[in-house]
């Protein structure tokens, strides 16, 4: 893609975290940017700090006077609806409108390309590369589907854009957008059920994490969870290599823990890397950390490197993140909305704090997961001694008849379960006696974080 050729990028929804990166690499290209959201959130207050305007109504006098024909390229999110009076204004117009996933494929054409793809474990995945990476000084640009800790964004280069740039990217199977980009590395953390609204059914969901494997770059390299088989026979020409938490070609040994934190053995490379104290808890990230170290060892970054970064690493925005973090209280938020990855939390959450009671807050995310999944939901919250489920967030959706929180609510077994709302979360909390307190959902739930950690700094903490 020839950037001389626009004077401005105006994004459709540029608060979206893939659109945000995006956005974050062309103003520091030095071009114009501009964008609509519907919503001020955040994200948009940072990327308003870093000189993009940024607007939240739908109207098309608002569009910038520089935004002109053959000179802005407009990009846009595959969540814009299709009545959104901007969005058909500029199409109308004439002007070249791309989905985020194709300007991503553009961008990543120009230089080698490390793609992580999976159903859940990309965005953590990806940032664990992009760090090593960056604390190995090699020269890279990694465009993030969450907001690191350590670099406090989506986006996270190292040295000038050059031809030797590596490129790292978070490969999303919404919308088939993965499939935007042919990679000379890539990474795949699983292959579950999702976006049946977009697949149909698991199958097509395969034959989609397939048809991305197979645009690997002949003689390139595929890593992927060792239970992952049901591509094995359907990729030619690539090398492939396997990882998990203790099978495959590299897995973790002499796993101890402690807090819940991590120290292993990583097997698997020319010479083992000893007591690695992983950074950030959870059994799911373990894997997530072998998985980016052999794509660091296949980069050429030296052991010592790579069992630097991943004990430095300090986790991704709503990805296992501490809110309070005391013997008297813990409160943490994830981003899990699918049923495998709030098992796999509710999990982590339980070894790392046994014997103290677990409280869940879930805002279940979309109609159409909702209803494809609704038992695995109750089951996987049934791991929480308490649960207090939130109404549905439809994020692009219209309404399911039939379909709503209340599906989930009857099967969950915890021994205490409460239907409330975002507005009256907070209160339904101070009622109750919280020792582990975990608020999980990928909606609008973020928005209650700072309320719930006031209330409870007020409640449990100020009083000590």
């Amino acid at each position: 893609m020839q950037l001389s050729k626009y004077d401005i990028v105006y994004f459709l929804g540029i608060g979206g975290i893939g659109m945000s990166a995006l956005a974050r690499w062309f103003n520091k290209k030095g071009l114009a940017v501009a964008g609509y959201d519907r919503t001020p959130t955040p994200l948009t207050k940072e990327l308003e700090k870093e000189g993009i305007a940024i607007h939240f109504e739908d109207n098309v006098a608002l569009i910038p006077d520089t935004v002109a024909l053959d000179k802005a390229l407009i990009v846009y999110t595959p969540a814009i609806p299709k009545d959104h009076k901007e969005f058909n204004h500029l199409k109308s117009m004439g002007f070249e409108l791309k989905k985020r996933s194709e300007v991503l494929g553009m961008i990543s054409q120009q230089h080698k390309t490390v793609a992580v793809a999976g159903t859940h474990g990309k965005t953590t995945t990806s940032s664990l590369i992009t760090h090593i990476l960056k604390v190995a000084g090699v020269n890279m640009v990694a465009f993030l589907g969450g907001v690191t800790t350590n670099y406090a964004s989506n986006l996270v280069m190292e040295g000038e854009v050059s031809d030797e740039t590596i490129v790292v990217a978070e490969a999303d199977e919404f919308d088939r957008s993965f499939l935007r980009l042919f990679p000379n590395i890539a990474v795949i953390t699983s292959v579950d059920p999702d976006h049946l609204d977009i697949y149909g059914n698991h199958q097509e969901v395969i034959k989609s994490f397939t048809d991305f494997a197979n645009q690997i770059e002949k003689g390139g390299l595929l890593i992927k969870q060792e239970s992952i088989r049901s591509i094995d026979n359907e990729i030619e020409g690539i090398r492939v290599k396997t990882y998990g938490m203790s099978r495959g070609q590299f897995f973790a040994s002499q796993i101890t823990t402690e807090g819940g934190f991590f120290q292993f053995n990583l097997s698997g490379l020319d010479s083992e890397i000893e007591d690695i104290k992983l950074g950030v808890p959870g059994f799911h990230n373990m894997e997530n950390a072998i998985a980016a170290a052999i794509v660091a060892n296949e980069l050429g970054v030296s052991n010592t490197k790579i069992k630097e970064a991943l004990e430095s690493f300090k986790g991704v925005k709503r990805r296992f993140e501490f809110i309070i973090n005391t013997p008297a209280l813990v409160y943490i938020d994830d981003y899990a909305h699918h049923p495998t990855e709030i098992e796999a939390f509710l999990k982590s959450l339980k070894s790392m704090y046994k014997g103290k009671k677990v409280t869940a807050v879930f805002q279940p995310h979309l109609y159409t997961r909702t209803r494809d999944f609704a038992e695995g939901f109750s089951k996987s919250l049934s791991l929480a001694d308490e649960v207090l489920l939130m109404d549905l967030y439809p994020a692009r959706e219209l309404p399911i008849p039939g379909v709503s929180s209340d599906m989930l609510f009857d099967d969950i077994t915890s021994n205490v379960k409460v239907r409330c709302t975002r507005a009256d979360v907070v209160s339904r909390l101070e009622d109750m006696d919280i020792e582990v307190l975990a608020t999980i959902g990928a909606g609008d739930i973020d928005t209650c974080v700072q309320p719930i950690k006031q209330m409870l700094n007020s409640k449990y903490l100020q009083l000590k």
